[in-house]
């Protein structure tokens, strides 16, 4: 149920046509909540039709103009209602994780190569997020509240990333260390 919430809060920030709204959560959101286009198109139907959202009347109406959305104030409302709520974490699904646990008991050729690939994808992600950081997060930047939280969230995410760059170089480093002994 947070696709419609992470578009509330995306309009909340910024009105936004649906491609504008689809590219902020390409650069942004899509981070922490992925989404496709054609999820966040049909979400922003059921939202107008659910009295949360509208389109803004256009200057010059014309056929396949885009629409440009504002949240209305029952959409304000059920945002702040689902901030308040109480959620529990998710369990983690990992499927590299489960193909490491399936390596143990049927053997994994290529599972170094593997671990070496997730790993470069993760320094790509963590060198992204502090780019991103030293961006758009100044410390000039960091004292008002909606930037300390955004800047909290992306936080989140460098720390993850350093968690997995550190975890997955330990892994290799391990199964280097089986591979010798298993060779000695």
């Amino acid at each position: 149920m947070s696709l419609p919430h992470a578009i509330l809060t995306a309009l909340l920030e910024k009105p936004s046509s649906g491609l504008e709204l689809t590219r902020r959560f390409d650069r942004s959101i899509g981070y922490f909540w992925s989404s496709t286009h054609q999820q966040i198109y049909r979400e922003l139907g059921k939202l107008e039709q659910a009295g949360h959202i509208r389109a803004l009347p256009s200057a010059v109406p014309a056929r396949g103009q885009k629409k440009e959305y504002e949240v209305l104030p029952a959409g304000r409302e059920e945002l702040a209602a689902w901030v308040d709520t109480a959620e529990d974490p998710k369990p983690l699904r990992s499927a590299l994780l489960l193909r490491m646990r399936a390596a143990a008991v049927v053997g994994g050729r290529g599972l170094r190569e593997e671990l070496e690939r997730h790993l470069a994808l993760h320094r790509r992600q963590l060198d992204e997020y502090l780019e991103i950081e030293s961006r758009d997060f100044p410390p000039e930047r960091r004292s008002a509240e909606p930037d300390r939280l955004r800047h909290l969230v992306l936080r989140g995410g460098i720390d993850l990333e350093r968690f997995w760059v550190q975890w997955l170089t330990q892994a290799i480093g391990e199964l280097a260390e089986l591979g010798e002994l298993s060779e000695g």
